[in-house]
C-alpha cells in the first residue's frame, strides 16, 4: 500500500527553496497529491502532500529532504497521513465553497477573531486566507483613506444561511467593518456588467436637492427625498412632487451644478479598472439624464438611463418627459442591457443606496448596497459602508497589486 506523507518546510524566504525540495522528490519519482505555499513577512511556509510507492523505502527520501532543508537553514517536518483520512479529504472536494471578504480601513485581530468565530459556529472550515489589499506603511497611521481587505475561502454549507448573514451584519455594525459572504462559483469570477445608481452612489450628492437649493425650495425637496429613500413614499409620486417644485428654475444652473458635483471616493478608480478589464458599465438613475451624461463623458460609462427634465424657453417646466426611471424600471433596464450584451444576470453587479435600487440589487448576481440606509443594507445581498466604491473590486477577487491604472 502506498505511503502518504505531508512535508512541511518553513524558514526565511529565498529563491530556490521549492525547486530544491521538489527536485529531490523528482529523483525518487514521487507523485504530488497536493501542494501549497505562502510567504508572510519574508517567512516561507511550504506544504507538500506526497505519495510514496510501496516498492520505495521512504527513509532515504526523507533523509535527503532533511539534509537539504538543514543545508538551506530551513525547518522541515514529516507527518504520515492515514489512507482513510486522505480519502475523506478527497471526498470533501465537491462540497459547497464560499468566500468571506473582510473590508476595513485597518484590520485588527478582533476583526479576524469575530469573523472566524462566526464561520466556525456555522460549521464552515477555512481552507485559505489571503490579503487582497496592499501593504500598509507604518507612516500611514493617520491616513483616513487606507484600505485593508482579507479574503477567507471556506468549505461547507451553513445550516441557516439567514442566521449567518444576520451575525455578519451585526459584527460589521459593531466593529465598523464590512463583511461579504458569497458563493464561490464560476459566476463570481466572470462578472461582465456593472450598473450603478448615480445620486449618493457615484456622486456624494442628490442632484434634485442641489437643483432645489438653486430654486429656493431646498428644505421642501430634501424632506420628500429622504422619505422616498427610506421607502415611505412611492417613488413616482415623490419624484413628480419634487420636480414640480422646480418650476421656473433657470436651466443655466444645470451646468454649474454638474461641474461642482463631488465624485464618491473610489468612483473614478473603480470605473477605470472595470473598463480596463473589459466590463460594460451603466448608470441607471432616478435622477436626470443631463448629469448622467456628464458623468458618462467624464468617466466613460457605456450606458446612461435617467429621467429627462423638461425645459422650455430656458426654464424648467416642473415636468419630466418619457417614462420615469423608478425601481422597477431599473430592474427592467438591467435585464435589457444584460441581454443586449449577451451575459446572464448571474454575471451582473448592481450598486445603489436607496429603496428604489432594491429591485435591481435583488436580481443582479451581486447586489451591493453602498453606504445605504438600514432598510436597504439589510435587504441587499452585500453591503459596503466603510470603504469607497473601489472596495467593490475586492468582492470580485481583485488585488491591489493587480492595479491597471
Amino acid at each position: 500500500m502506498n505511503e502518504i506523507i505531508l512535508l512541511t518546510v518553513s524558514g526565511d524566504d529565498r529563491p530556490g527553496v521549492t525547486s530544491a525540495i521538489t527536485g529531490i522528490l523528482a529523483r525518487y519519482h514521487i507523485n504530488i497529491l497536493d501542494i501549497g505555499q505562502a510567504v508572510i513577512h519574508n517567512t516561507l511556509s511550504l506544504g507538500v502532500l506526497i505519495q510514496v510507492p510501496t516498492e520505495l523505502e521512504s527513509s532515504p527520501l526523507l533523509r535527503d529532504v532533511l539534509f537539504k532543508a538543514h543545508e538551506m537553514n530551513m525547518q522541515v517536518r514529516f507527518e504520515p497521513v492515514d489512507g482513510d483520512a486522505y480519502e475523506q479529504w478527497v471526498e470533501g472536494q465537491g462540497k459547497s465553497r464560499h468566500i468571506i471578504t473582510l473590508l476595513a480601513r485597518r484590520i485588527s485581530a478582533e476583526h479576524i477573531a469575530r469573523v472566524t468565530s462566526i464561520a466556525a459556529d456555522h460549521g464552515l472550515n477555512i481552507d485559505n486566507i489571503s490579503r487582497l489589499s496592499g501593504r500598509i506603511s507604518l507612516q500611514e497611521d493617520n491616513c483616513p483613506r487606507t484600505r485593508a481587505c482579507v479574503e477567507f475561502s471556506v468549505r461547507g454549507l451553513p445550516a441557516d444561511a439567514g442566521a449567518l448573514r444576520e451575525e455578519f451584519l451585526k459584527a460589521a455594525s459593531d466593529l465598523d467593518v464590512d463583511i461579504a459572504f458569497q458563493k464561490d462559483d464560476i459566476y463570481r469570477r466572470n462578472r461582465r456588467l456593472v450598473v450603478f445608481d448615480m445620486d449618493s452612489t457615484l456622486i456624494e450628492a442628490e442632484v434634485i436637492d442641489e437643483l432645489a437649493k438653486e430654486a429656493g425650495v431646498g428644505e421642501q425637496v430634501i424632506e420628500i427625498t429622504e422619505a422616498a429613500m427610506r421607502g415611505e413614499i412611492d417613488f413616482n409620486e415623490s419624484f413628480r412632487r419634487r420636480v414640480a417644485l422646480l418650476k421656473g428654475l433657470d436651466a443655466g444652473v444645470l451646468e454649474r451644478i454638474a461641474e461642482r458635483l463631488p465624485l464618491t471616493e473610489g468612483a473614478a478608480e473603480l470605473v477605470g479598472h472595470l473598463k480596463a478589464l473589459g466590463f460594460k458599465t451603466a448608470i441607471l438613475s432616478g435622477g436626470f439624464n443631463y448629469f448622467g451624461r456628464y458623468l458618462q463623458e467624464k468617466l466613460g460609462f457605456d450606458y446612461v438611463y435617467a429621467n429627462e427634465l423638461d425645459i422650455k424657453d430656458g426654464k424648467v417646466t416642473g415636468e419630466v418627459t418619457g417614462q420615469i426611471v423608478n425601481g422597477e424600471r431599473k430592474a427592467q433596464l438591467l435585464r435589457e442591457i444584460a441581454e443586449r450584451e449577451g451575459v446572464c444576470l448571474e454575471q451582473t453587479i448592481a450598486v445603489g443606496d436607496g429603496a428604489n435600487d432594491l429591485p435591481m440589487l435583488s436580481i443582479a448576481g451581486l447586489g451591493i448596497a453602498f453606504r445605504a440606509k438600514p432598510l436597504v443594507r439589510q435587504s441587499a445581498k452585500q453591503a459596503i459602508s466603510t470603504l469607497g466604491l473601489d472596495g467593490i473590486l475586492y468582492l470580485i477577487g481583485f488585488r491591489d497589486r493587480d492595479s491597471l491604472l
